[in-house]
């Protein structure tokens, strides 16, 4: 049933137990609503010629974990809710394929009604399974059985140097392919809430659509369509879309010079759990070099990780379940998180203490973790310079031992 050379999908896929249980589960696990912002860059358009795809994730399962799966065809890795152990729901991720996927609630592709859609991580960790090209993830849309219970914008990559979005409804889908050039004419796309094709009376994520429009124009115009740039900023973006109000320019004398900003719609918000980056291969380089850049937790206060699927090889345990079943790192990034949103009475989810978070004395939360996370960079380039020279599996286990510790001991105390 197995078949990795050919790289096609398992005929089970097509068989009707395979596509009723799809549905079944869709019925039986709990699902929470999304909001999310993403962008897809073609590899033509980034410095180093690898495509991306990128998700800052806003949910309300604020506890993530990193888990690495064995599916039907392929071994993949990819972001699951702490409490969801097998797990059944996967929130973007890869595959030893290079096969990757993110995605965004999209609410207006079945009509004007607005509603959420339950299926959406679960079509995705079934990707990752079975998937090895846009092709193939095309024909698992086409074979599934509608309604499909999804209203969604998926962005995806292989390992071929496809890159796309894919705004997907109940019964059709439409594909925005980031090389094509009058599609892409800078070669990347963003997406929030709404698909471009979907009832335009109800777009969501229309204020974030702006913030992240605005930022990648301006990487674009600096040559700055590069992981380690976009995953360190995106989500720490603090330019509101809509009103431009720019958070660095209002910035309190230090942590104890407090002053509450209302914190509402910018990319980083009170619901924001994680961000992935992953970084596709170049024509001629193996897929298994595909890297998830991952951020789990609240983005401004966590840490950024390039993660590679290898053999026998764990990835490093603070990004993993541990103890309650939850991330370390996760964990602590939502302890600094309660820091900045300290309000005790009234809408909590919608102020923050600016002053926690970024400060004229270099002191924020943001501040403290952002050099943290330059060293775990600099380490990470020379590491994956010897994995795609073909020394992996002791070149990474020895760097997910190092960013164990250097993180646990150089994290920001509260």
């Amino acid at each position: 049933m197995k078949n990795k050379k050919n790289g096609k999908l398992p005929k089970t896929l097509l068989g009707n137990i395979l596509l009723v249980a799809f549905l079944v589960m869709g019925l039986l696990v709990p699902s929470v609503s999304t909001a999310c912002t993403s962008f897809i860059v073609s590899g033509r358009a980034t410095k180093d010629g690898r495509p991306l795809i990128f998700k800052n994730r806003d949910t309300g399962d604020q506890n993530n974990v990193i888990v690495v799966g064995q599916g039907e065809l392929y071994r993949y890795m990819g972001i699951a809710a702490s409490w969801d152990k097998k797990p059944v729901e996967i929130w973007g991720g890869h595959n030893e394929a290079g096969f990757a996927i993110i995605n965004t609630a999209a609410y207006n592709m079945n009509g004007c009604e607005g509603k959420d859609t339950d299926n959406d991580g679960r079509l995705m960790r079934r990707a990752l399974e079975v998937c090895r090209t846009l092709a193939d993830f095309e024909h698992l849309l086409d074979t599934l059985p509608q309604p499909l219970g999804l209203n969604s914008n998926f962005g995806v990559l292989d390992g071929e140097g496809g890159c796309a979005y894919y705004e997907t409804g109940h019964y059709k889908y439409v594909k925005f392919d980031a090389n094509n050039p009058q599609e892409a004419p800078d070669g990347y796309l963003v997406r929030t809430n709404h698909g471009l094709t979907g009832c335009r009376d109800i777009d969501r994520g229309v204020e974030r659509f702006m913030a992240i429009s605005d930022f990648m124009a301006e990487a674009c115009r600096k040559e700055n369509l590069d992981c380690e740039y976009l995953i360190a900023n995106v989500p720490r973006y603090l330019t509101h879309g809509l009103t431009k109000q720019n958070l660095y320019e209002q910035l309190p004398k230090d942590e104890n010079d407090t002053r509450y900003i209302h914190f509402s719609e910018f990319i980083p918000r009170y619901i924001t759990s994680s961000a992935l980056l992953v970084q596709g291969v170049k024509p001629g380089e193996t897929t298994s070099h595909t890297i998830s850049w991952t951020n789990i937790g609240w983005p401004c206060a966590s840490v950024a990780i390039p993660l590679i699927l290898e053999d026998d090889v764990p990835l490093p345990s603070i990004v993993r379940r541990g103890e309650n079943d939850k991330s370390w790192l996760c964990t602590k990034s939502i302890e600094q998180k309660k820091q900045v949103f300290n309000l005790k009475r009234g809408n909590v989810r919608d102020y923050i203490d600016l002053s926690k978070l970024v400060n004229a004395a270099g002191t924020g939360i943001v501040q403290r973790i952002m050099p943290l996370e330059r060293e775990v960079f600099n380490h990470a380039r020379e590491a994956l310079k010897k994995v795609r020279k073909g020394k992996g599996a002791q070149t990474l286990r020895e760097y997910y031992e190092w960013v164990d510790e250097y993180v646990k001991e150089h994290y920001p105390a509260e």
